[in-house]
């Protein structure tokens, strides 16, 4: 049986954190990998929550459209911050202090998902559909950009450019590895 989808996405969430510590500290020579390997860890999670998670807060949960709303708007905000520092060189001090304010939001934004749509979400669905939806979210998660594309500010239009913009991030994903 497949892991249940909430639990999926708090590992995740741990997972974030982990990685917002380790930019955080990193010595401003490995700040860059550091920050590469959380940027593409929060487009892939946050597309998969886009596409699988908000349609099922939307449906399944009392005041889910508004809670869906909230989240969604909290993740564009973010995609437009993490999209302004993939512009920085991730050594300076600019970077650094940009990033300290991100790593706030990132976290506020996790503990209102926790807090406020997966506890909900967990406990309107039975074990079978969590399973499910953790299925859903690594199958969407596989094909998911791994760069943040702010110009795209709707779930239709993340079904849209989604297939393109992986592709185009995974080659300059390994074009960068590659130099």
């Amino acid at each position: 049986m497949s892991q249940n989808g909430i639990d999926f996405l708090r590992d995740q969430h741990r997972t974030v954190e982990t990685l917002l510590d380790a930019v955080s500290s990193a010595s401003p020579t490995e700040r860059g990998a550091k920050f590469d390997e959380l940027r593409e860890l929060l487009a892939v999670h946050e597309t998969a929550e886009e596409l699988i998670l908000r349609p099922l807060t939307r449906a399944a949960i009392d005041n889910g459209n508004e809670i869906a709303d909230a989240r969604f708007a909290e993740e564009n905000e973010a995609k437009q911050v993490l999209a302004d520092l993939e512009k920085l060189d991730a050594s300076t001090g600019e970077f650094l202090t940009k990033f300290e304010s991100f790593a706030i939001d990132v976290r506020k934004h996790a503990q209102n998902e926790e807090t406020y749509e997966f506890a909900q979400v967990e406990e309107s669905q039975d074990e079978a559909a969590l399973g499910k939806l953790g299925t859903a979210l690594a199958a969407a998660e596989k094909a998911a950009p791994t760069h943040p594309h702010p110009s795209a500010k709707t779930t239709t239009a993340n079904l849209v450019l989604g297939p393109f913009a992986s592709i185009v991030d995974r080659v300059r994903d390994a074009i960068k590895q590659a130099s």
